[in-house]
């Protein structure tokens, strides 16, 4: 049952969930094509444009065909137009099979930030390996979550594209390591004569996300008449930013009480917290040349007051009761400040020559450059701030709290007894206290909201390759393959406080606390100058193979191929804030190099008409001392045309990142965490009907709690064994169905701190801060605090909050997924030129389990791994359905993605339960509670084109046809309120409308 029969992918798109069911039950893969066994008088599509023979993703011979034992999804040029897609990255992440730890644009405030990647069956972007042409490319300098390694899809240029392969199987016995989950393969165009381009707009209905593209090809030489083909390629896109104002509820807040939930907007009900506007009230300082050495604990007073109340734009609220009272300005910092979809801006120039150099010897050049900037908006820095991670507590502003002192001066040093001192017209005490400075000073609570904060961040990746490629003897094929590729990262961080120009400008009152809209742009940038940093990675690799028809089987020819490669790979990620002199400020790094030699082989035996077995192999050795042998066998059995069995079984491995293994890497992650309700009620949180409450203490809100964590040389390769097992039908030439079991388990697991959720409660349940520190050491070796908060101002004597606990890289215990991939496509001629054509895809996943030192934590179907990337979770199901309808020159494309539900629970955030009960978002709640669960999601994309003439042809694209909005997801991370970017960021921009031509001369 050999075929060439190809699938043609549509856009899905869909808002109604009886829709969803018909539509399909898997998620945004909208241009796939299950690699399928059809009847020999099934032709491919002339617009797939392939060669006789090819080489399929996972394999080393060359094929007229593209089935194979494994299953392999087949993204076409035409089926991503008709889709409506236009970045790999979009194409790929469609990939029903992209699961836990999915990284989007959409993501803006994570490691990753302004990166994009995949994560087939959500073993993570470190366990997808994805090629361009057969061939590695460079990573990412920065590694996402500060250890997982991964290729930036914003990188690749996308308009060069004929077919996207998407393995969705073990492949390290072809490929080496990184291929556990699966391999994607971006197969670029070989050959392009003429005038080649296009041109898109597009913007969405409420005229924002302005979108616009264009690509232009030429390209010279018939390959086939001439023996040769050069063509250069560019192409440009440009994204606009969203703002989580202009959705509106529920996205632009994190106070939900309207709905039954929570009020996590503290900026509308506390004196002590950081808004634009300044809240102070009267402490001591022992040191008056330090504004770091404020009076710790509680005030002298309980009053607190404003500077610049009347600036107040949104109203103002009274606290009257408690440690801290008086009148603030009503703020929502989301609001104002967040934003849902960042400036994206991106070109690239390609080239490419092929010539023939005789009749059995081809050979090629490709050079390529790419740019992607991304520029992310965020909410302005704090002037509380703990201290950098790695810098001596005593430069935290929050511990024992940054305060203004009553006397400035020019220099601001010694000031109290300075000849040219003022009393600080920043300090409403200065001139009561102006006798009595120690005990005049003001602590205080700031935004600096007229200082723009973000960060700009600039990819340029160069990729260079060549090969050769020919036959002797008649049937030894050979080729010779070399790639360099080098990925320069430059990343500018606006709007963080330099730590020594706070104290000089708190101290000389350059900056005004009461009226920010007076300072000046030179005492801003001074105050907060931005901060550059360069990175890079590097890699050369050489490939070559031979491979050989021995002789026939009664099936065909028995083949055999054997290959070597060479790979040097470096990393240089450097540390954002090495000086330790910028609050707010990641120091997290990655430094390594190594050499990896490798040796593979593969035999493919047809041993019957009916039966073909496959057998490959690989033996890696890395340079820092280790080896890896990785098998893997196919078998595929067709006992009448319309039916083929396969299956295959394999082991692999992922070598541990520079991030994870160098003795110079470090980094410190962050996870927005609730404090457990004793810790509440000892800091003023009150029992309620359906658990407990903060009692309007900001100290008892969510806040970030991170992680700090180094390289561990002696850590150990991930090991993966993997089986699938699946059939294919086609009851008739125009319809086919796949269905594919898959189970891969992982063991000797790379994690940062497994036991990091008992760590978590082993802090917070002790009385006090020395038995809390003994509590989280007692979890483990490489477990400890290492940094708590301030004192809470209003309960000095109870147990501060821990910001960071250290936990150490381990190899820890396995995890193990399984599930079931489902696709059908009916292509049916209605009439002379019309033909409807309908594709289905669905991925279910029926377990991701991982057991470490805690126990059993089950992730399917809920948040977890809640550590993983965005923290967006396992979805159970993910599926599209694709109907397009030709009529002559014209077409039409439906497409509907579908997202199952997902319930708010992770237990890797120490709870083993996946009950209501210990629901991320309102814990100790009962199992009706309608905060548990996230609902199912579903969008509709339309897409139409025309053919005007031979040679030119219109579009026009509606994504997100039924405006169908993201679900509720309140236990989303802060930096995401309420919405799940990787799964649902449709429906945060709502309906987008795009139009364009293609040209060709």
């Amino acid at each position: 049952m050999r075929s060439t029969f190809r699938f043609h992918a549509v856009r899905l798109c869909a808002s109604a969930a009886p829709l969803a069911m018909l539509v399909g039950l898997s998620s945004p893969a909208f241009a796939q094509s299950e690699t399928q066994a059809a009847p020999a008088d099934v032709q491919t599509p002339a617009a797939e444009d392939t060669q006789d023979d090819i080489v399929v993703t996972g394999s080393l011979f060359r094929r007229t065909d593209t089935e194979t034992p494994s299953p392999v999804t087949i993204l076409t040029a035409d089926s991503l137009a008709k889709a409506g897609i236009t970045t790999a990255s979009d194409a790929i992440r469609s990939i029903s099979a992209d699961s836990a730890g999915s990284i989007g644009t959409g993501f803006q405030n994570g490691f990753s930030a302004g990166g994009s990647a995949v994560s087939l069956r959500g073993l993570g972007v470190s366990s997808t390996l994805v090629l361009v042409d057969g061939l590695r490319s460079t990573n990412f300098p920065i590694n996402d979550d500060g250890h997982n390694a991964y290729v930036d899809l914003n990188s690749i240029p996308f308009s060069l594209i004929e077919r996207i392969e998407v393995l969705k199987d073990g492949a390290s016995s072809t490929y080496g390591a990184d291929a556990i989950g699966g391999v994607v393969n971006l197969i670029i165009k070989k050959h392009i004569t003429g005038i080649d381009g296009l041109v898109e707009g597009g913007v969405t209905d409420r005229g924002d996300a302005g979108h616009q593209r264009a690509n232009l090809t030429l390209g010279y030489g018939d390959y086939d008449d001439k023996g040769f083909n050069v063509y250069v390629n560019g192409e440009y896109q440009r994204d606009g930013r969203v703002s989580a104002s202009s959705r509106g509820f529920p996205y632009n807040t994190q106070d939900l009480l309207g709905i039954g939930g929570i009020d996590n907007n503290t900026a509308d009900q506390s004196l002590t917290v950081n808004v634009p506007t300044a809240y102070v009230t009267r402490v001591n300082q022992s040191d008056l040349n330090n504004p770091l050495s404020g009076q710790i604990g509680a005030p002298i007073t309980n009053q607190y007051q404003a500077l610049g109340l009347n600036n107040c734009t949104g109203g103002t609220y009274t606290v009257s009761t408690g440690g801290s009272q008086g009148v603030g300005c009503r703020y929502n910092l989301v609001d104002m400040y967040r934003q849902l979809q960042p400036l994206q801006e991106k070109y690239s120039v390609n080239g490419r020559i092929s010539v023939r150099l005789s009749d059995s010897i081809e050979g090629y050049l490709t050079g390529s450059y790419s740019r992607s900037y991304v520029s992310i908006n965020g909410q302005p820095s704090a002037i509380r701030q703990s201290q950098p991670f790695g810098a001596a507590p005593v430069v935290a502003s929050s511990n024992p709290g940054i305060v203004l002192p009553v006397y400035i001066c020019s220099t601001g040093v010694n000031c109290s007894t300075a000849t040219d001192r003022t009393l600080n017209p920043n300090n409403p005490y200065a001139a009561a206290f102006a006798a009595d400075p120690n005990n005049g000073a003001a602590r205080i609570y700031y935004l600096f909201g007229d200082i723009p904060a973000g960060s700009d961040r600039t990819n340029e990746v160069y990729r260079f390759t060549g090969g050769l490629n020919g036959n002797f003897g008649g049937d030894f094929d050979w080729r010779i393959e070399g790639v360099y590729a080098r990925d320069n990262l430059s990343i500018t961080q606006r709007g963080l406080i330099n730590i020594a120009a706070l104290r000089t400008a708190i101290n000389t009152g350059a900056y005004n606390f009461v009226n920010p809209s007076a300072n000046s742009q030179a005492v801003r940038d001074a105050l907060a100058p931005n901060k550059t940093t360069p990175s890079y990675s590097e890699m050369y690799s050489v490939d070559a193979s031979v491979s050989k028809k021995l002789f026939d089987l009664p099936g065909g020819p028995l083949q055999i191929a054997i290959g070597g490669q060479i790979r040097r790979e470096k990393l240089e990620n450097n540390n954002q804030n090495a000086a330790l002199d910028t609050y707010g400020l990641t120091t997290a790094s990655a430094f390594g190099q190594h050499t990896v030699a490798a040796g593979y082989f593969e035999i493919d035996a047809p041993v019957l008409d009916v039966l073909d077995i496959n057998a490959s192999g690989r033996y890696d050795h890395y340079s820092e001392g280790f080896s890896r042998f990785s098998p893997k066998v196919g078998v595929k059995f067709t006992p009448i045309p319309q039916l083929a069995i396969r299956g295959t079984f394999s082991k692999g491995f992922r070598a541990p990142t520079f991030a994870e293994s160098g003795p110079r890497s470090q980094y410190a992650g962050f996870v927005t965490t609730t404090p457990p309700c004793p810790f509440q009620l000892a800091h003023g949180g009150v029992v309620s009907g359906t658990g407990c409450t903060g009692g309007g203490n900001p100290y008892n809100l969510a806040y970030s709690l991170g992680r700090g964590v180094t390289g561990n040389p002696d850590l150990k390769p991930e090991k993966s064994r993997s089986f699938t097992l699946g059939a294919i039908f086609q009851p008739v030439k125009w319809l086919s169905f796949t269905v594919d079991y898959y189970n891969v388990k992982k063991s000797d697991l790379i994690v940062a701190g497994p036991s990091i959720g008992n760590a978590v409660d082993a802090y917070f349940g002790a009385a006090n801060l020395a038995a809390a520190q003994a509590a989280v050491a007692a979890v483990g070796p490489g477990y400890s605090v290492n940094t708590v908060d301030g004192v809470d101002p209003l309960f000095q004597n109870a147990l501060p909050r821990v910001l960071i606990i250290n936990v150490p890289y381990v190899n820890a215990a396995y995890s193990k997924v399984s599930g079931i991939d489902f696709s059908a496509t009916a292509t049916i001629p209605l009439s002379d030129g019309v033909k409807f054509t309908s594709r289905l895809e669905a991925t279910h996943v029926i377990q991701y389990d991982l057991l470490g030192s805690d126990g059993l934590q089950r992730y399917a179907g809920t948040l977890g791994p809640y550590d993983l990337s965005s923290g967006n979770g396992t979805p159970r199901t993910r599926g599209n359905w694709q109907n397009t309808l030709d009529i002559n020159d014209f077409s039409v494309s439906a497409t509907a993605f579908y997202v199952g539900r997902i319930k708010e629970v992770s237990t890797d955030q120490g709870k083993l339960s996946t009950k209501c009960a210990v629901n991320l978002y309102k814990p100790a709640l009962s199992n009706g509670d309608p905060f548990c669960y996230i609902n199912s999601f579903i969008t509709v994309d339309l897409n139409t084109t025309f053919r005007v003439a031979d040679d030119f042809t219109l579009f026009f694209n509606v994504k997100n046809l039924l405006a169908a909005r993201a679900p509720l997801a309140p236990a989303a991370y802060a930096s995401a309120p309420n919405f799940l970017t990787s799964w649902h960021y449709q429906g945060l921009l709502g309906r987008q409308f795009r139009a364009g031509a293609t040209f060709k001369f």
